[in-house]
């Protein structure tokens, strides 16, 4: 009997949720009370159970669509799981063809017992195909491209659209949030440490994703991830705040005596060379493109439910005028010498 996997009751006020990740696919095995997907609402993240035992027949959400309380996510079809009904009888367990055990700890060839301990692995866990039983590395290859690709799978929309719009594989990306899934954070981790300037033996995967985070001279490249349903009513919160509370501004004391003792030691010749003073503005502008480069997230911007990462720096510096102050803007910093950058100010 086919039984309706629905959206619970999701809590007072909150009558919509945002399907974000299936964690089962048709046809996967459920057992009853294990969690089949997750539900994003404004508030919280929400995992919703299998109401039975039996197999995910069909999913008739897909993930990222919005959905009400009592809406049918799909269904799956009652019934015990084939790892209940694979229970060997009383029949089978005396038949004189038992199950291969697993290999044991003297079973394990020295080279993949060595690569399993760096891992933080079992060996004896994983299945070998050796001689009997033997784990091997290929054994082991071949779980960690598994265990990868779960890990891929599990993760949730955005996450799987930014690793394929930048054509990464996901098997080669670490995985930080629950049971080894991939987050964002990852993702761009993993671009930023790509970026890094790479030895010419470096592999051909390697050489495809080094572009993507550090974008070549003149490119002006975006990135658009789309927000969570909790992400976008943090926003819109505090949106609201800034429009209606005090904005005040904070000062923290810097030491400049490096950079004042820099300014002093080449400031006549940098003047000389190339026909402009050396001021402070530069070094600060410098500064900023750097801290921007760590923190992505501040360079960027939201339209509708989407932010927009930018890998430009266009840095606005407030000038006066007898018309008044002015923030005309130096665009692309990031490749402009400290001339430049003093010649535009």
């Amino acid at each position: 009997m086919a039984i309706d996997v629905v959206v619970p009751n999701l809590g007072e006020s909150i009558t919509e949720a945002t399907v974000a990740t299936w964690l089962k696919k048709p046809g996967d095995p459920v057992a009853a009370d294990e969690t089949l997907l997750e539900l994003e609402t404004d508030k919280a993240t929400l995992e919703v159970p299998a109401p039975a035992a039996g197999v995910l027949s069909e999913i008739l959400v897909a993930e990222g669509v919005d959905v009400e309380i009592g809406a049918v996510l799909g269904r799956i079809e009652e019934g015990e799981t084939p790892a209940a009904t694979a229970q060997p009888s009383a029949a089978q367990e005396a038949s004189p063809r038992p199950a291969t055990p697993a290999p044991s700890a003297e079973k394990v060839a020295p080279a993949p017992a060595a690569a399993a301990a760096t891992a933080g692995l079992d060996p004896t866990k994983i299945t070998g195909s050796g001689p009997d039983g033997t784990v091997t590395l290929q054994d082991l290859q071949s779980f960690f491209e598994r265990a990868s690709q779960d890990a891929v799978e599990r993760s949730g929309p955005a996450v799987r659209k930014l690793i394929a719009d930048h054509g990464l594989d996901g098997n080669e990306i670490p995985g930080s949030g629950r049971d080894g899934r991939i987050t964002k954070e990852d993702v761009l981790g993993y671009l930023s440490d790509a970026a890094q300037p790479r030895s010419p033996a470096g592999s051909a995967s390697s050489v495809r994703s080094a572009p993507t985070a550090q974008p070549a001279a003149g490119e002006r490249r975006e990135e658009r991830v789309r927000m969570s349903r909790l992400r976008r009513t943090v926003a819109k919160r505090l949106k609201e705040a800034q429009n209606t509370a005090a904005i005040l501004t904070t000062f923290n004391e810097v030491d400049m005596s490096a950079v004042i003792e820099l300014r002093r030691r080449y400031r006549d010749a940098f003047e000389e060379k190339h026909g402009v003073r050396l001021g402070f503005m530069s070094f600060f502008v410098k500064a900023a493109v750097g801290a921007l480069k760590q923190m992505p997230a501040v360079n960027g911007s939201i339209e509708d439910d989407e932010v927009i990462y930018k890998y430009y720096y266009d840095i606005g510096i407030a000038v006066s005028t007898d018309a008044g102050l002015k923030v005309p803007i130096v665009r692309d910093c990031e490749h402009k010498s400290f001339a430049q950058i003093e010649g535009e100010i």
